[in-house]
């Protein structure tokens, strides 16, 4: 193995990050146990930003791994690649986290096919261990690993959902979209938007939320109303800002979003 550029996983600057209850409380005392942690919670509801937050706060680097359903075991341990000299072997991200002692994080875990999450398994246990079997090596995982993955469970289906072998071996940690006085601070924070247009911002997003499961499948993000705020501050029309960034991305449905279009219209009236 080469030696390994730990400075490239740390957080150099704090996220920002909101407060919504006691999550923070929470992960402290599961890293603390180096518990393997689970996080639901619909898509952009600031899941990952909550993890890059912990990550700067307990001062240790960070490993982050989008997950897809082109993902292979060999994607996250390892692998041979040839070269000039021959073969080297190659360390995943999942085995650099463990020999490094960063916190690896499986985003939407469940987009990952089944037996390749799998792998995971030996390090979420009392054996914290990743057998490399193609190298014959066994890696005791650093004491300062921890594990985390995260997904949207407004997503799963039989096809996509994790093994209860594998959601059994993780404590987890509901998220959701903030309060509207929250969400709406955090979008005038993270862009500069004032205050008066972040609060039209965040009604428009619950008229969508309440459209969820009605010809909605998601709601309108938080991550979503910071790029409408953006536009706005860069001198595009609301309304055509939030149809650009809130409505478009969404949804095709006509009737959907008509009904979108006029909260919009009404809102910034």
């Amino acid at each position: 193995m080469t030696d390994i550029n730990i400075e490239q996983y740390n957080i150099k600057q704090e996220p920002y990050y909101e407060i919504q209850s006691n999550e923070v409380v929470l992960y402290k005392a599961a890293y603390k146990a180096r518990m393997p942690v689970m996080i639901k919670g619909p898509t952009g509801c600031g899941k990952s930003r909550f993890i890059e937050h912990m990550a700067w706060k307990l001062k240790k680097p960070l490993i982050t791994v989008a997950c897809n359903e082109d993902m292979t075991a060999s994607d996250l341990v390892g692998r041979y690649l040839l070269d000039a000299n021959g073969t080297r072997w190659l360390d995943g991200p999942l085995t650099t986290a463990a020999r490094i002692g960063a916190i690896c994080y499986l985003d939407e875990i469940v987009e990952a096919r089944q037996d390749t999450t799998v792998v995971i398994h030996p390090l979420t246990d009392h054996r914290r261990q990743l057998p490399l079997d193609k190298k014959g090596e066994l890696i005791n995982a650093h004491p300062d690993f921890q594990l985390v993955i995260s997904y949207n469970p407004g997503y799963q289906s039989l096809m996509k959902d994790l093994k209860q072998s594998t959601k059994q071996r993780f404590t987890a940690m509901d998220f959701d979209y903030p309060s509207a006085k929250v969400e709406a601070s955090i979008v005038e924070k993270e862009t500069g938007i004032d205050t008066a247009t972040a609060i039209k911002l965040v009604k428009i997003a619950e008229t969508a939320r309440n459209l969820k499961g009605h010809g909605l499948d998601e709601g309108i993000s938080t991550r979503l109303l910071t790029y409408a705020a953006r536009l706005i501050i860069n001198g595009i029309d609301p309304t055509d800002a939030c149809r650009m960034a809130l409505v478009r991305p969404i949804t095709d449905d006509v009737d959907i979003r008509s009904t979108l279009d006029h909260a919009i219209d009404t809102i910034f009236a």
